[in-house]
């Protein structure tokens, strides 16, 4: 104990604490690495949490809440694909009317929702790894979305670097004028792309509403597409230091309810907004640096394409 705080526990919560960013800003990333800048990260993560939430409860079954949540997330960006990707409406503006509408239809969904407890998503039984000192606390005594969400990782790490599908996802997103004269077709596959965001956005809130805080309230979010974002940019579009910065943000969240828990003397209000002004300075940080966060973004990022042009 370090005053008052269990570093097993503080660390175990940290990885808790982040899975919903990590599964957002991955999703977020893959989009962005097509090309498509989708602001309504928020918007999907909250339809993904109420959906999750009412299947769930409805069903019984926690795996059945988690695809509840990863199809209410990809339905809505099915809307924004359609109206970015066929109707050619502005990414900015289409992303933040995403969030208003996910806010305001998610708090009307889960209206009689409120009160009720979830079903549990159990801890993956790994046996005598759970009784090592430390170790076992900290990295075998998790549900197994914990471990998806680090393998999904490293599998869009392997998928961007190693593969042709993320040779040609990154070529759309650097130049969808010549993908589109080497015969892809650009709309297809950014329109694959955003489903995949969406639906990583919607896991990552049914984690929020079933696991992290198991329950419904308008708002459950609290602005973690947000961060999800900012992490994006933090991490220069590279899937491992997405990990990195989850991990960051999740960690100061957990501390600061720790030191809150342990007595510390710091005003709650400080304490609450540290981690999204901690988030904010990193990001200050990382774009002062000549620009070079800004120097790997995909070329084409934000940037409507049309065939015809």
């Amino acid at each position: 104990m370090f005053g008052g705080i269990d570093p097993a526990l503080l660390i175990s919560a940290l990885m808790v604490a982040s899975v919903p960013i990590i599964l957002a800003a991955i999703g977020e990333l893959v989009v962005e690495r097509a090309g498509v800048l989708n602001l309504g990260v928020e918007g999907m993560m909250i339809m993904g949490a109420v959906c999750g939430f009412i299947v769930s409860v409805q069903t019984g079954s926690a795996v059945l809440g988690f695809v509840g949540g990863a199809i209410g997330g990809a339905c809505m960006a099915f809307i924004f694909g359609v109206l970015t990707q066929f109707l050619l409406a502005n990414q900015v503006a289409s992303g933040l009317a995403l969030t208003l509408f996910g806010l305001g239809l998610s708090s009307l969904m889960g209206q009689s929702f409120v009160g009720i407890r979830p079903p549990a998503t159990g801890a993956v039984p790994l046996g005598p790894l759970a009784d090592i000192p430390f170790f076992g606390r900290v990295l075998f005594s998790h549900d197994w979305v914990v471990y998806a969400s680090i393998a999904s990782v490293a599998a869009t790490w392997w998928v961007l670097k190693a593969t042709r599908t993320g040779l040609i996802l990154r070529a759309v997103g650097e130049s969808h004028d010549a993908a589109h004269a080497l015969g892809y077709k650009v709309r297809k596959i950014r329109m694959l792309a955003i489903l995949f965001g969406g639906a990583m956005a919607g896991l990552g809130g049914a984690y929020i509403s079933m696991v992290r805080v198991p329950q419904w309230t308008d708002g459950i979010t609290s602005g973690a597409g947000w961060i999800a974002l900012a992490i994006v940019v933090f991490a220069a579009w590279r899937p491992w230091r997405a990990l990195i910065g989850a991990y960051l943000f999740g960690g100061i969240s957990v501390l600061q309810l720790n030191l809150q828990a342990a007595g510390a003397r710091i005003p709650v209000e400080y304490l609450s907004m540290s981690p999204y002004l901690i988030t904010i300075l990193v990001l200050v940080i990382m774009s002062s640096g000549k620009g070079k966060a800004a120097l790997n973004a995909p070329a084409s990022l934000g940037q409507n394409f049309h065939a015809s042009r």
